[in-house]
C-alpha cells in the first residue's frame, strides 16, 4: 500500500559529515591532559561541533571506555553523535547508547591537526608546522566556476564570512572575527583574526596575506594558533601560507 504524503515531515536517505575524534591512546588521563593543551589558547574552536569517537587507530588488544570518553568530549562542548569502529571493535565499542557510524571519510584519508611545535621538540623547519588534532575531510564534489567573494569592509571581533570558492578580503581581519573559505583566502591587510581556507578538503587551498598576525590559521583543517609565535621572517609580513606532506608551510612573499 503507498504511503499517504504529508507536508509536515520526510524520511529519506542521506550521509552525514562530522569530525571525527580519531583515538590513538586508550589512556583517558594522557586524552584529557591532551586536550586541555589544545583548546587551552582557543577554548570555542570546537565548541557545540558533534564527532564521532573514531577507534579504528587502537591496537587489536587496546580498549577505550567509550561512555567515560564521551564525557570527556563533552566537557569540552563537543557533542559525541556515535562511533567509528572495525567489526571487531563493536563488541565494545558501540556501547552506551552510542551507534556504530559508517566514516564519511574519502580514502580513509588523514585527519586535521593541530599545532605540537614547540611541545614535542622533533626538530622540524621553522615554517613546516606539523599538527595532530582528528578531525575528518569531507566528501567533496567537484564544482564548476564558483564566483569570488569580496569583501571591501573591516571585520570586527564576532563577525564571520563564508565564501564558497576564494575569498578576498580588502581591510583589517580584528582579532575574534572569522574567514572561511571553501578556495583560497586573499586578505589585503592585516589579519589578526581567523582564516581558514580549503575547509572542504580543498589541499591545495592557500592563504596570501600582506600581514600575517593570526590567531588561528587552517587548510584542509591542518590547523595552527597563535599560541606559539610565527617565526621571525613571517610574522606581521606578506606570506602566503599552503599545504605541503600535512604540514603547514608558511613562505615570505617578499613584497615591500
Amino acid at each position: 500500500m503507498p504511503q499517504k504524503k504529508t507536508p509536515y515531515f520526510e524520511l529519506r536517505s542521506g550521509a552525514v559529515d562530522t569530525l571525527h575524534f580519531v583515538v590513538k591512546t586508550p589512556e583517558l588521563d594522557t586524552l584529557r591532559t591532551e586536550l586541555a593543551q589544545r583548546f587551552e589558547a582557543t577554548p570555542e574552536f570546537f565548541a557545540g561541533d558533534t564527532v564521532a569517537i573514531d577507534v579504528r587507530r587502537l591496537a587489536g588488544d587496546e580498549r577505550v571506555a567509550v561512555p567515560a570518553l564521551a564525557e570527556m568530549l563533552a566537557e569540552f562542548r563537543m557533542k559525541p553523535i556515535g562511533v567509528v569502529a572495525n567489526t571487531e571493535q563493536t563488541d565494545w565499542a558501540v556501547v552506551g547508547g552510542l551507534p556504530r557510524l559508517d566514516s564519511q571519510e574519502r580514502h580513509e584519508r588523514r585527519a586535521p591537526r593541530a599545532s605540537r611545535e614547540g611541545r614535542e621538540g622533533e626538530g622540524a623547519p621553522e615554517t613546516a608546522v606539523e599538527s595532530a588534532q582528528t578531525a575528518p575531510t569531507p566528501v567533496v564534489a567537484e564544482a564548476s566556476v564558483i564566483p569570488s567573494t569580496i569583501i571591501d569592509k573591516p571585520l570586527r571581533s564576532g563577525q564571520q564570512v563564508y565564501a564558497k570558492g576564494d575569498l578576498i578580503i580588502l581591510d583589517l581581519v580584528s582579532y575574534g572575527a572569522e574567514v572561511i573559505a571553501e578556495g583560497n583566502i586573499h586578505i589585503y591587510a592585516p589579519l589578526r583574526g581567523r582564516a581558514l581556507a580549503g575547509v572542504k578538503g580543498k589541499l591545495d587551498a592557500r592563504i596570501f596575506c600582506t600581514c600575517l598576525e593570526p590567531e588561528l590559521i587552517s587548510i584542509a583543517g591542518i590547523y595552527r594558533t597563535g599560541e606559539y609565535a610565527l617565526p621571525p621572517d613571517v610574522q606581521g609580513r606578506s606570506v602566503q601560507v599552503r599545504l605541503v606532506d600535512d604540514k603547514l608551510i608558511f613562505e615570505p612573499l617578499g613584497l615591500k
